[in-house]
């Protein structure tokens, strides 16, 4: 009988020292339940900055790309007009050449 009441005082003991481990790790498990929720807002905005900074990298990429595409347009039709102009002035030259080769050509024939 003396066994049991040891027993029996001794289970008293065990889980009066479980309640009170609980109760004393509540505001812990509080504590750190608060931190992992301020944790996960914090990597939810990093990610959010990051994927806005993102955003305007590539924005700013692509308007750049359009910037320099529309310089080369520019650069191109330059060239061209420029290319153009030569043709059209060797064409002249040869043209008034070939008019003169025809001039002294005729003179020939008329003598």
């Amino acid at each position: 009988m003396q066994s049991k009441l040891l027993i029996a005082l001794f289970a008293v003991l065990t889980l009066t020292a479980c309640q009170k481990s609980q109760e004393a790790a509540a505001p812990a498990v509080d504590q750190a339940k608060e931190a992992a929720g301020a944790a996960a807002d914090a990597t939810k905005d990093a990610a959010t900055a990051a994927a806005d900074a993102t955003k305007e990298a590539a924005t700013a990429a692509a308007d750049a790309t359009k910037e320099a595409a529309g310089a080369a347009a520019d650069a191109t039709k330059d060239a061209a007009a420029k290319a153009a102009q030569s043709t059209a002035d060797t064409a002249a030259a040869a043209a008034d050449k070939t008019q003169e080769m025809a001039d002294k050509a005729k003179d020939a024939a008329d003598k």
